[in-house]
């Protein structure tokens, strides 16, 4: 069961967007908790915003109040409305938000059926509901309700891996062969990406680039890659390593296979339907770039914004380290085209967000472990584009005959949460 939990400060935003799901009969209320019933048994988004108006009022500091959410059991595992909604009364207990108002929706518009919560961190008292170590709790209570709904669990595999802790290319550090190989010769066996392009949005979290190459031997085109070091900015630190001193992994043969394994493996990858949800809620309840790239960050996504000399978004490229897997925006849906975000950022058009907000009645009938708990946040000013940090799954540079053992055997079971620079 994979569990987000989302940190903002749009309240009647989150509520929104949760509402649309119920007015297009793609989702239901399950669960009211202190939030009293009207007279005549309908809700709608103001009156579920003005319920949360007390609390939000009391904050003496908190910077971001609203608490958003999300359960999502693995698709194969079938959960009734009963269960669920002990599941979230537990779930929500044990988190420290037993007082607190939330709302619990369920969605029913992807083939995860999940449930979502919309609450705040603010007590009636003003003070901010402590959320130290709340990925590692919410995790614990993740896999001890696994076991008590005889859940579909994490595999062992996943379990292993979900401890390594690797880190970028530096080219300060010297020997940037030895770093680059650490990263081309292992990447593939981790994330799926379909295109040359999503490739290098990849790579440029790990200060690297890959640069085709054309030539002739023997009267004959030859195709060829090397790879670049980039600094913190992006500019080039190194010169080109042919992809032969890599391996073949690294190579443009390879590469296109790779390419067509996850062309097809990520046409039935079920996480689509989240990230796309994911970063639909991103979309309406930020209203920049900056807050937009720090909302999906602390979802364990990554966003590459390219942008030409007059700063108009021409591409946007999603990376997903929950599926470890790279999405042009366009492969997630055409409303997620770039030029949306340059219309919201750069011209104030916000795209609409349609939604019937007429009261509805409540109804009887109504995402493994988290990505920060699986790898760690480091501070990384990248390029134009992914500046508001990484999730590193590359090892450490070691030797040219780095081991596969050794690369299994480095474990950090230190989380860090380090806040991200633009």
């Amino acid at each position: 069961m994979i569990a987000k939990i989302g940190k903002g400060s749009n309240m009647y935003g989150a509520i929104l967007y949760n509402q649309q799901k119920v007015d297009n009969e793609n989702g239901a209320v399950l669960l009211l908790n202190k939030i009293p019933d009207t007279l005549d048994g309908r809700y709608s988004t103001q009156y579920f915003n003005k319920c949360f108006e007390p609390y939000l009022s009391a904050n003496i500091k908190t910077e971001k109040t609203v608490r958003h959410i999300s359960l999502n059991p693995d698709p194969l595992d079938k959960v009734s409305d009963e269960q669920f909604t002990d599941m979230a009364q537990e779930y929500m207990e044990r988190m420290g938000y037993g007082n607190q108002p939330y709302i619990v929706f369920k969605h029913m518009d992807i083939d995860r059926t999940h449930i979502h919560f919309v609450s705040t961190c603010v007590g009636i008292d003003g003070k901010k509901i402590s959320d130290d170590y709340d990925h590692h709790r919410s995790m614990a209570i993740c896999r001890d309700l696994e076991t008590k709904y005889n859940l579909n669990k994490a595999t062992e595999q996943e379990q292993k891996q979900a401890n390594k802790i690797f880190k970028p290319v530096n080219h300060k550090n010297g020997d940037i062969k030895s770093q680059i190989a650490s990263v081309v010769r292992h990447l593939p066996k981790y994330y799926s990406y379909s295109t040359m392009g999503s490739y290098n949005a990849l790579l440029s979290l790990f200060n690297i680039t890959a640069e085709e190459v054309k030539g002739e031997r023997n009267g004959q085109t030859v195709n060829g890659l090397v790879y670049v070091a980039l600094d913190e900015n992006g500019n080039k630190t190194s010169n080109p390593f042919k992809a032969s001193l890599f391996g073949k992994d690294a190579g443009v043969t390879q590469l296109q296979k790779h390419f067509e394994q996850s062309k097809e493996k990520m046409t039935t990858n079920p996480s689509r339907s989240v990230l796309k949800n994911t970063i639909e809620l991103a979309l309406h309840t930020t209203s920049n770039e900056t807050d937009f790239k720090k909302h999906l960050v602390e979802q364990g996504i990554n966003t590459i914004v390219r942008k030409n000399d007059d700063r108009r978004i021409y591409g946007m490229t999603f990376i997903d380290h929950e599926s470890r897997s790279v999405w042009n925006a366009s492969q997630l849906d055409r409303n997620l085209s770039a030029n949306v975000y340059n219309e919201w950022w750069n011209n104030g058009n916000k795209p609409e967000l349609k939604i019937q907000d007429s009261p509805v009645y409540i109804t009887n009938t109504i995402d493994d472990q988290t990505t920060k708990d699986l790898f760690e946040f480091i501070s990384h000013d990248n390029s134009q584009s992914s500046d508001l940090g990484l999730l590193s799954l590359i090892p450490d540079a070691q030797g040219e005959d780095y081991e596969e053992e050794q690369f299994a055997n480095k474990i950090n079971n230190k989380i860090k949460n380090i806040k991200q620079r633009r």
